[in-house]
């Protein structure tokens, strides 16, 4: 799809089909609301309006419970989905996603010191977000520093770093929830290290928000200069990129944007790693066109997924990782088998 017309097209779709998915959600659940009722309650929540006292349950339902964490769900989705294009263009492999620096697995150290220990007591509730995105940006930096050479900081060698210092962030997160006195926090720490939204806020929504916008601002800018490294170091620095200093702003970005939607989420697999490859199946591997249109995929995606984990096994809700990884690993098998496909401009 190579036409302005055809793109800005698919755009406006996705919109209406965000706004849609986004006023289903709200109205579906363990106890679904007509979609007359929810909009009312909605405008109500907008405007400040006032609501009968027989339908003040149903008000705290739509505004303050299925509200935020629809819209975190929308917002997770576009970031993580935008994030996995910055990632597989900054490593320049096809199986990147967001979580290939380590970033989740620092979060995952930091929930759990939270659950099992008590750590960061003292912010209350806010506790398991603060700790998840400060474990975060410690294990950025310390992937930083490893992958950090005398010629630079190669996509390989990112690679592999965050790969291994993964495994040891995973081992660290391990050894605390086996010391934890109670014996409980297991099962805590795995279910959000399998990314939940059951504990949304509206205090989370204009901090994801914030970061949604400034990732996106960023790398619509340097959209071009992406398509550049993607032909390969050399070709991009006879054209005037410096990848090296390129691929250092994008880590910075790409592990702030994922700490700070790993920290009200929890670690939500597959989304950075499809979203990315079915966006180019729309548009091509232009990365101005990707980036157009891999946050509003990642947003539809993740709100309907958020659906399904709060809908399949009522009362209970099954871990948002469950469901992308029953939905992403077919597709993602599709993808492989399509015949003349290519990852990321490679076989």
């Amino acid at each position: 799809m190579e036409s302005g017309v055809s793109r800005w097209s698919t755009v406006g779709a996705l919109v209406v089909l965000l706004v849609l998915s986004t006023g289903f959600a709200i109205a579906a659940g363990a106890t679904s609301l007509p979609i007359g009722e929810t909009v009312r309650h909605l405008l109500a929540g907008l405007t400040g309006g006032s609501i009968d006292a027989t339908d003040v349950t149903n008000y705290t339902v739509v505004w303050d419970i299925r509200t935020p964490r629809v819209l975190l769900a929308a917002i997770v989705g576009a970031g993580l989905g935008v994030l996995g294009v910055a990632t597989q263009a900054m490593v320049r492999n096809a199986l990147a996603d967001p979580f290939i620096l380590g970033v989740s697995s620092g979060a995952s150290v930091g929930a759990s010191a939270v659950v099992a220990l008590g750590a960061f007591a003292s912010l209350g509730m806010y506790a398991l977000s603060v700790a998840a995105f400060v474990g975060a940006l410690v294990a950025a930096a310390a992937v930083h520093v490893c992958a950090r050479g005398s010629g630079g900081m190669s996509p390989m060698r990112l690679v592999l770093t965050g790969v291994v210092l993964a495994y040891g962030f995973q081992s660290l997160m391990s050894l605390i929830v086996f010391v934890e006195p109670r014996g409980d926090a297991a099962r805590t720490v795995m279910f959000w290290m399998m990314g939940s939204l059951g504990g949304a806020t509206w205090s989370a929504v204009p901090i994801a928000a914030g970061a949604l916008v400034v990732v996106i601002a960023w790398l619509m800018r340097h959209a071009d200069d992406l398509d550049v490294m993607a032909l390969g170091d050399a070709t991009a620095l006879s054209s005037g990129v410096d990848c090296d200093r390129l691929r250092r702003q994008l880590f910075v970005l790409t592990a702030v944007g994922t700490g700070a939607f790993v920290a009200v989420s929890g670690a939500v697999g597959f989304v950075g790693l499809v979203v990315p490859h079915v966006v180019r199946l729309l548009v091509g591997p232009r990365h101005r066109a990707v980036l157009l249109l891999a946050p509003l995929v990642g947003a539809v995606f993740l709100v309907w997924v958020d659906l399904f984990s709060r809908v399949l096994v009522p009362p209970r809700e099954l871990p948002l990782g469950v469901v992308t990884a029953a939905i992403g690993v077919p597709v993602f098998l599709h993808l492989i088998r399509r015949r003349g496909y290519t990852f990321g401009g490679s076989q």
